[in-house]
């Protein structure tokens, strides 16, 4: 079963780095429809505001899956110097604060998401866009990478 549900968080975390370069692409999008729009000029409302929502949707997709790929600045050039026990412990200890702060991270951006929602939160930008809608992938990134950094750290906790 523990083989099935971390065969399934990878496919999880995967998939979010496909999210994440799907984002990415509808940031090029944006900024071509805007720089094409100046060129034949003519304006479209809000082009800035939804590349940039693109763009955070995109960096908290990917977090987890260059988590996951070893992407991130880590405490490798630490760690390979240790071996045996002090290696397990520190890098233990590392995942487990890490989970705790990205935990913490995640859990704040579900609570914003809900109060937005809850109050019908408008952004400031031209077009007036309910804000809890781009909220909502910066928290299940989050939220992913949370998941990430836990499952990393259950599986330094079992390694031998």
């Amino acid at each position: 079963m523990l083989k099935s549900l971390d065969r399934n968080l990878n496919k999880l975390y995967k998939f979010s780095g496909y999210v994440a370069a799907f984002f990415l692409i509808f940031v090029a999008v944006f900024i071509l429809i805007g720089i094409s729009s100046r060129i034949f000029g003519f304006y479209i409302r809000g082009l800035a505001e939804y590349s940039g929502y693109c763009m955070a949707a995109a960096s908290f997709f990917a977090l987890a899956y260059t988590f996951v790929e070893g992407g991130h600045i880590r405490i490798t050039l630490f760690l390979e110097k240790l071996s045996g026990t002090k290696k397990k412990f520190i890098e233990t200890w590392c995942l487990s604060i890490a989970s705790f702060f990205s935990g913490y991270l995640a859990f704040y951006f579900v609570k914003m998401l809900i109060i937005s929602y809850k109050f019908q939160e408008r952004s400031e930008g031209a077009d007036e866009i309910l804000i809890w809608i781009p909220q909502t992938s910066v928290a299940i990134g989050s939220t992913i990478f949370f998941i990430s950094v836990f499952h990393q750290f259950i599986l330094t906790i079992k390694k031998d």
